[in-house]
């Protein structure tokens, strides 16, 4: 029997995340979980809306959608983006406790004959599969355990923080000693790397325009100690950590005149392959900027 969520797709979904929202939308059909994805959704502002016209244009985008989402008669609102996650957890979250805040929102969107006064659950999708789903229903369709494929899970800086340890957040993990993405690569056969000590540290993608040294230099320390331990490859939960860690490595071998050819996936993507599905059609792997026959070799 499936549970039915209201699903925010975001932006990178239709882009540079495109693997990561078709992965998901093979595999959470076989556990139990139904998309009903927002009709008409728009960006929620966390990084362009900031930059151009501010907070409350900001909010207000957020808010559409929350509004938009009351429609498919669910009480969670539930998106696989971290920075969208934070984003309208934490304008959920004004909306909800303050009421001067409220106001000036719904003012805007009554322009649109809309209201909205924070009553959903905003949720991180790894939470719903930690608390919701659990990892018995992910282990019960595994059919092709990625056995000897060694993976250092690279949480990045935004998918617990700050909200993934409060009640509001949905309890599933702590960001001082993260466990999940572990457990969700080790569901699939393969082996987590529990001693990478940079699971949850930025990867510098929202720095990067402004600071490209800083940026590769963050990057450079993540490959450093993935290929050190033995990793054959990176897996995240944040399509942004995913494009930046990959695309740029070219940059980073030139800056520090290292050969990195690290690649960089989605947990849904190893579980597609565990669970026997297509490379292609539903693991989209042919997506991956960097040779994955590892990864491919340990799903026959």
């Amino acid at each position: 029997m499936s549970k039915k969520y209201t699903f925010y797709p975001g932006c990178a979904s239709q882009g540079t995340g495109k693997h990561l929202d078709t992965s998901l939308r093979a595999v959470l059909p076989k556990l139990g979980v139904e998309l009903q994805d927002i009709d008409d959704w728009n960006c929620c502002g966390a990084s362009i809306g900031h930059v151009q016209q501010g907070h409350l244009a900001t909010a207000a985008l957020t808010a559409r959608n929350l509004s938009r989402a009351r429609a498919n008669g669910t009480n969670d609102f539930v998106t696989a983006c971290p920075a969208c996650y934070l984003n309208s957890h934490y304008f959920n979250e004004q909306v909800r406790n303050h009421d001067a805040f409220r106001s000036e929102i719904n003012a805007i969107l009554g322009a649109a004959s809309r209201s909205y006064d924070g009553d959903l659950h905003v949720r991180h999708i790894c939470e719903v599969l930690v608390n919701d789903v659990g990892l018995d229903r992910v282990r019960e369709n595994v059919v092709k355990p990625l056995k000897g494929l060694k993976v250092a899970g690279y949480i990045g800086c935004q998918t617990l923080r700050p909200f993934a340890g409060t009640e509001r957040g949905g309890r599933y993990d702590t960001y001082e000693e993260p466990k999940f993405l572990d457990n969700f690569i080790e569901v699939s056969g393969a082996t987590p790397i529990r001693d990478f000590k940079y699971k949850t540290s930025c990867c510098g993608g929202a720095v990067s325009a402004v600071s490209p040294d800083k940026t590769l230099h963050l990057m450079e320390g993540i490959l450093k100690d993935a290929t050190d331990k033995g990793a054959d490859c990176i897996c995240t939960p944040c399509a942004l950590c995913q494009t930046n860690v990959e695309i740029y490595q070219d940059m980073v071998n030139k800056q520090f005149e290292t050969s990195y050819a690290m690649p960089v996936v989605f947990y849904s993507q190893l579980w597609a392959l565990s669970f026997g599905m297509d490379p292609k059609k539903d693991a989209a792997m042919h997506q991956s900027l960097l040779p994955v026959h590892k990864i491919l070799s340990a799903a026959k």
